[in-house]
């Protein structure tokens, strides 16, 4: 692995474009060492981790909009187009990457990547699935975008805090898809460069959709990116150039959007001819939740099991979960959110709740992607009188162990303090959540599988069962195996929405 300088450069000094982050994302995006068996199969595993959240989404409100939004838009005469999750025929690669990215994100429950921002790395699957599909590329191909979409997003999440400037996480995901997908199509460097710099440029937005009553749009802000990445590497591939330098620029991102014309940042890259293994770096979530939330939601479980009447608000006088500073200032009391206690508080809102959740986890001894979240169960009154007694605590220790880069030490969780009516004071803590790499039950192929087929309960078993054999033999497919890589269902099971748009 190499560090790379990156700094805010005068328009004087017109800064050599090989010298530029975008040019040295692009350079990454064109090397072409082979693939490790475990990245391989981690790779198949997200795919099926992908389609697991996607099924489990299929008839939710904002993707229904997204798919009827791509049924209207019918394969481009450049290619054979892209598939839609559940559903038959082929449609516009752009569209479809944009309609199963929704699906993908929809219920907050895929992988996830934490360092000094925060990422989604899944979500670059939909969009360079799509492009494979349409322009007709074998499994090897898939493999090796997806490979370096997940390596050029971690590293910048690790290297380039976004959020504390309320600058969303998909601005890493818009420059992610465009290497991806560049490296998937073997695009000349310079090509993929300009790509590279006109998807982070179209894809920069604020915090504001994870701030306060929480919108439908989170579900659609990286399908954008993607949507975005795609788009731009097409006008690249035409040879339309981009604003550059977009990074280091005097007026670039990092400039006017992070740190200021005194920023100084180390990005991380592999090497030529270095594995790329930035995937086994990520986490899925075994919860559809917010991943902060998931070793605290495995902690509640335990209580609940272990002090049944914690369940009971009349026995609780307080809970304090004493947490890092993005889990208290993001999704705990420290976001200054009174939504985060609002019974009528949106779906969206409630997943980034860690009092609701945990208080719904404590009383519960478990957790639903659909059953946790319904309006009833958030307006229960004995629910809503715990919910309003927990509370959150940055602590300086915890917040260390975030951001701590040794796999060890690392943590995501924290320690909980319950003092009872009684007197009694119950603490306990934990680290990593139970699905974590480092955890008590670290997600495997097994998991992988099983979540497929709990969640893809709208698909018949031996659909399953042959999406499942593609998956994992992803380096293998040929051309046509890779655009049978989806999921049908009967037509009667999708639901429609009568409203119409634009389109």
């Amino acid at each position: 692995m190499k560090k790379h300088a990156v700094k805010v450069h005068p328009s004087s000094h017109q800064l050599p474009i090989k010298e530029q982050l975008a040019y040295k994302l692009a350079q990454l995006a064109s090397d072409k060492t082979e693939l490790e068996a475990d990245v391989s199969e981690m790779i198949s595993n997200r795919i099926v981790d992908n389609a697991s959240v996607s099924m489990a989404s299929l008839n939710r409100e904002p993707v229904i909009s997204a798919r009827n939004q791509a049924l209207t838009h019918s394969k481009s005469s450049g290619g054979a187009g892209a598939k839609l999750m559940g559903m038959q025929g082929s449609y516009s690669p752009e569209w479809a990457g944009w309609a199963n990215a929704v699906a993908v994100r929809e219920l907050d429950f895929h992988d996830t990547f934490l360092a000094a921002d925060y990422s989604h790395p899944g979500d670059n699957i939909p969009p360079i699935l799509a492009v494979a599909q349409h322009l007709g590329l074998d499994g090897k191909s898939v493999a090796r975008g997806i490979a370096v979409g997940y390596e050029v997003q971690i590293a910048l999440a690790k290297a380039i805090c976004l959020h504390k400037h309320k600058i969303d996480h998909v601005a890493h995901l818009g420059p992610s898809v465009a290497a991806g997908i560049s490296a998937m199509l073997e695009l000349p460097t310079e090509v993929s460069y300009h790509a590279i710099s006109q998807a982070l440029h179209t894809s920069t937005a604020t915090r504001q959709s994870r701030k306060g009553e929480i919108s439908t749009w989170k579900a659609f802000a990286p399908a954008f990116a993607g949507k975005a990445a795609i788009e731009a590497v097409d006008r690249a591939m035409r040879g339309q150039t981009s604003p550059s330098p977009i990074y280091e620029g005097e007026d670039g991102v990092i400039a006017w959007m992070l740190d200021g014309k005194d920023a100084h940042y180390e990005v991380e890259l592999p090497e030529s001819g270095e594995s790329l293994r930035g995937i086994m770096l990520s986490y899925t979530k075994e919860h559809s939740a917010e991943y902060q939330a998931q070793a605290l939601i495995d902690l509640a479980r335990k209580l609940s099991l272990a002090h049944p009447e914690l369940r009971d608000p009349a026995n609780v006088e307080s809970i304090v979960i004493h947490t890092s500073h993005h889990t208290h200032n993001v999704i705990g009391s420290g976001s200054n959110d009174p939504e985060k206690y609002s019974p009528t508080a949106s779906r969206e809102t409630l997943d980034h709740s860690i009092p609701y959740i945990f208080a719904v986890a404590l009383q519960d001894a478990t957790w639903h992607h659909v059953d946790s979240y319904l309006p009833e169960r958030a307006k229960r009154a004995d629910t809503v009188e715990l919910w309003q007694k927990t509370t959150t605590a940055e602590d300086p220790y915890w917040t260390k162990r975030y951001h701590s880069t040794d796999p060890d030490t690392i943590a995501f969780g924290g320690r909980v303090e319950i003092k009872l009516t009684s007197g009694e004071l119950i603490t306990d803590e934990i680290a990593v959540a139970d699905a974590h790499p480092q955890g008590a039950r670290p997600f495997g192929k097994e998991q992988y599988l099983d979540k497929l087929k709990t969640l893809g309960e709208l698909a018949s078993e031996s659909e399953l069962e042959r999406y499942m054999k593609l998956a994992y033999s992803l380096t293998d497919l040929s051309i046509e195996q890779v655009r049978e890589l989806n999921i049908e269902v009967s037509p009667d099971l999708i639901q429609t929405d009568s409203r119409r748009g634009i389109f």
